[in-house]
């Protein structure tokens, strides 16, 4: 279902007025004055393959099955070839089953874990860098025209960051279209979610870019390449580790995405520079934003 917000038609965008996503609380400001506000909800989800717990993750709770999905596949538990034959989300226990034809390695993957400076789930199972090697993203070319308006038009997308703050979002695009904006508490929540949801839809990933409010650390760049993905673009920073990462698969990487402005540090190789950045808004503040993240 498409569902139109600004000038652009997301195929998904975030819901922040679903009454089932926030809750209304009340507190005292510096001066002791009331103040009410709404907070994101967190909920736990259990997520199995198959016969087998895998792991519990807060979530705000929406598109489960995506991210069980997506989780699975973002750690090597499901590979892109397995044909998944159900994903059963149970509401009552808080519950996803991810099924599939083929016996799987999960127990191999669970005896051996890393934990990494993420939130949420926050934990890679098996090697981090496992399934890297020889692995050879697209050259397709990345317009900065196009990055600008992707930009403008995210940053003002009516979302749970600006009505309630404390949430990451991940934005799936393609040129300076933006496809599925998902939104969680953990940011590599909101990255499993587009990869469930690619997964599902049998998306391509070679003409697109993903937009992140996160930080570029290590795991969001292994992530972003193991979904074949050739540009991860975000608002905030980068960590060492995920420029090294970036640069050894020939990701390419731009961050510090605000107004005018933007670095990138890897894969400069794709970027077309057709938009002249002084014609460009120079916006380093979020509108409309109404908590804290």
């Amino acid at each position: 279902m498409q569902l139109a917000t600004a000038d652009v038609s997301y195929r998904i965008a975030p819901a922040p007025e679903d009454p089932a996503l926030t809750r209304a609380v009340t507190g005292t400001d510096q001066t002791g004055a009331p103040v009410d506000l709404n907070v994101v909800e967190e909920r736990p989800l259990t997520i199995y393959l198959n016969a087998r717990e895998i792991v519990t993750a807060m979530t705000i709770g929406d598109h489960p099955r995506y991210l069980g999905l997506g989780f699975l596949l973002n750690q090597g538990m499901l590979k892109r070839s397995d044909r998944v034959t159900r994903v059963d989300y149970d509401e009552e226990v808080e519950t996803v089953v991810v099924r599939t034809e083929r016996q799987t390695n999960h127990e191999e993957k669970l005896a051996k874990k890393t934990r990494t400076s993420g939130c949420a789930v926050g934990t890679v199972f098996g090697d981090m860098m496992e399934g890297l090697e020889g692995l050879e993203l697209p050259d397709t070319p990345v317009r900065t025209s196009d990055l600008y308006h992707l930009s403008h038009v995210i940053n003002r997308t009516p979302s749970l960051y600006l009505a309630a703050g404390a949430i990451h979002g991940t934005v799936l695009c393609r040129g300076n279209q933006p496809l599925i904006y998902m939104e969680d508490v953990g940011r590599h929540n909101a990255v499993d979610k587009v990869a469930g949801w690619m997964f599902s839809e049998n998306e391509a990933a070679d003409d697109k870019i993903l937009y992140t409010t996160g930080r570029l650390t290590s795991e969001m760049v292994i992530k972003t390449a193991l979904m074949g993905i050739p540009t991860l673009v975000s608002r905030s920073g980068f960590t060492a580790w995920g420029v090294e990462i970036a640069r050894q698969v020939g990701l390419t990487l731009i961050g510090r995405m605000k107004g005018q402005r933007f670095v990138c540090l890897s894969g400069e190789h794709r970027l077309v520079r057709d938009a002249d950045p002084a014609a460009q808004p120079d916006e380093l503040r979020h509108s409309g934003r109404k908590g804290a993240a």
